[in-house]
């Protein structure tokens, strides 16, 4: 009997480059492919395949997010994929669930692929799912710290940016591109997420579409529909929708008075 396996990722080329890695494996048949958390979690339900290659970072749900929505015995077998969440690769490492960093190296593939079936082989799904649950927990608790950091991707390389850099974020669809300096790097995260991530001591959201760093605003100026636009210390200029202007000027006005 063949071990069913499937693909998600939202780039058609990581989840063709997946394919191909396993066409050669007679063992194995792919039974579908998803391009987003939410699809992957409706498949996996409905078809419960014995092995998951499972994206982390991707629009509507992402892959943490999956296997938490599934119960214990709904969780397949799981190879993470990701470009860069470095905290979730640390936990990896401590609890041994394998993971593929992006670009996929072959000898790295061949080597966890074999480990995962050997545990399916072995039938070790209950010491598995322990470790998983674990790693899903801590997950959840380092999500709920303040980010301090984003991994961008430039070129082939990985490279961390703090959030003392970022000067503002925008909503790209379901991304966020984060602004440092003349720079722009386009993160796969959405901005509601991100805005439940970083310190609001920080940063605060000024509109739907723009999340801003506070002490990069340089001045505030009102707009004749009441709502009201800032100027950073590099010369963008925002517009600060009428749902967060009146906060915006509260907080600026009790910044101000701590700093007298």
């Amino acid at each position: 009997m063949k071990t069913s396996v499937l693909i998600v990722d939202d780039e058609p080329l990581a989840r063709q480059g997946v394919a191909l890695r396993l066409a050669p494996h007679s063992d194995l048949e792919v039974i579908g492919e998803c391009s987003n958390g939410e699809q992957a979690r409706d498949f996996i339900l409905q078809r419960k395949p014995d092995l998951v290659f499972l994206d982390i970072q991707m629009p509507l749900m992402n892959g943490i997010e999956v296997m938490r929505s599934l119960s214990a015995d709904a969780q397949p077998f799981v190879i993470f994929l990701t470009a860069f969440d470095e905290y979730v690769m640390r936990a990896f490492e401590v609890h041994a669930i394998d993971y593929l960093l992006k670009p996929v190296e072959d000898a790295r593939f061949n080597a966890s692929l074999a480990h995962a079936l050997h545990m399916l082989e072995n039938h070790s799904f209950a010491a598995y799912n322990e470790r998983l649950q674990e790693l899903l927990r801590q997950k959840e608790a380092i999500a709920a710290e303040p980010l301090r950091e984003f991994a961008v991707r430039i070129g082939k390389q990985v490279k961390f940016v703090s959030i003392d850099e970022i000067d503002w974020i925008e909503a790209q669809g379901d991304y966020a591109e984060i602004h440092v300096g003349a720079r722009a790097h386009l993160i796969r995260e959405s901005l509601n997420t991100l805005e439940s991530r970083l310190d609001t001591n920080l940063f605060l959201r000024i509109h739907r579409s723009a999340i801003v760093r506070l002490n990069r605003i340089a001045s505030v100026s009102s707009l004749p529909n009441r709502d009201c636009a800032v100027t950073l210390s590099n010369g963008t200029s925002l517009r600060v929708s009428r749902t967060y202007s009146d906060h915006l000027r509260k907080l600026l006005r009790n910044t101000a008075l701590r700093a007298s």
